[in-house]
């Protein structure tokens, strides 16, 4: 009996070990990997519309493990990413037509790819705003720009001056004919798009003539005017069509003042002629002023003052004013603000005079 107990037990030890030599639901049995699926493999492209060119992918699918990330552009390993289910990736495209390769790796290592056509376009600069000061130095800002190309309109075939973000180029000399300029910038997308500014600019000579030219003299006083209208009196020296109307404010201090795009350069002459009309007899004898300001490099407000009597009425007469008799002028010294005054000896409002013909002479 002991005997049979003995070969009992030695028979049930024999079973368990033998039935042990194999871990719990690991049978070694990989085939199981070759039958999982992956599928409806797509992609989620953000592109941004800022100019940025900066596009964010996100592979989609079912049970890939990873993602091999082809971006069409660039070289070596920047050419690439690996983005595991639910991640993404961002890279920055020049604008074009791109083909993104995505590489869907599922567990088993098996490689699904797709290609996903990608177009990056940049859209136009947009409230684009130039600021010109001094001796037309140009500053220019623009939402969506790259960087700017100005064309100042002075030459022929013109090659654009660079002009980067908050930059402002230095002073650019006009010559003394050829006017008026028409100032060119083109505000840059990075791509194709652009969006351009132009400006046809106020300097000398001036004769209200151009539709295109904003002639502008502002007011200071009461009851200060200026406007273009036409010529009330088409004969004699002076048969243009549209002239400049001054009607005098109520104090004596009244007048009008106009910045110049083209500050007056003394280089190229140093006096200023112009037409002017006087309707009234009684006005004979009174005084223009032409006064220059915000100088250059010269000497402050209120030394560029001359004063010249109307000698007709009823008839355009040429009045000259020879800044070259102001010796605390030097001849390279420029103005851009031209300031008008009539019979600024004595207050009273309503006197009407016009003006034409601005120009720089020796």
């Amino acid at each position: 009996m002991k005997i049979f107990n003995f070969i009992l037990g030695l028979f049930v030890l024999l079973t368990f070990t033998f039935s042990c030599t194999e871990q719990d639901g690991v049978d070694g049995d990989l085939s199981f990997l070759q039958t999982a699926t992956s599928g409806n493999f797509s992609k989620i492209f953000d592109i941004t519309n800022d100019n940025s060119g900066k596009v964010t992918i996100t592979p989609l699918g079912d049970g890939f493990s990873k993602a091999i990330v082809n971006f069409g552009h660039g070289t070596g390993a920047a050419a690439s990413a690996e983005v595991k289910p639910g991640a993404n990736v961002s890279y920055t495209y020049p604008e074009g037509n791109y083909s993104v390769v995505i590489d869907y790796i599922d567990i088993a290592g098996k490689k699904s790819s797709v290609t996903h056509p990608l177009a990056v376009t940049y859209r136009a600069p947009e409230e684009l705003i130039v600021t010109l000061s001094g001796e037309t130095k140009v500053k220019a800002k623009a939402l969506y720009a790259k960087s700017f190309l100005v064309f100042y309109g002075d030459v022929a075939n013109e090659v654009g001056t660079p002009l980067a973000i908050d930059q402002e180029l230095p002073a650019h000399t006009y010559p003394a004919t050829g006017g008026p300029f028409t100032l060119k910038v083109v505000a840059l997308s990075g791509g194709a798009a652009t969006t351009t500014y132009t400006k046809v600019l106020l300097g000398f000579p001036i004769d209200f003539e151009h539709p295109n030219v904003t002639y502008f003299f502002g007011t200071f006083g009461g009851g200060q005017k200026f406007e273009t209208v036409d010529n009330p009196n088409k004969s004699g020296l002076n048969a243009s069509n549209k002239v400049g109307k001054f009607t005098r404010g109520q104090e004596s201090w009244s007048g009008t003042y106009t910045p110049l795009n083209i500050p007056i350069n003394f280089a190229y002459g140093n006096k200023i002629k112009l037409m002017a009309y006087n309707p009234k007899a009684e006005n004979i004898g009174k005084n223009l002023n032409v006064e220059l300001e915000w100088s250059i490099g010269g000497p402050a407000n209120g030394v560029g003052i001359l004063k010249v009597p109307f000698t007709k009425s009823g008839e355009w007469e040429e009045l000259v004013f020879d800044f070259s008799t102001i010796a605390a002028i030097p001849v390279d010294v420029k103005y851009t603000q031209l300031v008008l005054r009539f019979n600024n000896t004595a207050d009273g409002a309503g006197d009407e005079i016009f003006v034409d013909n601005f120009r720089l002479t020796n």
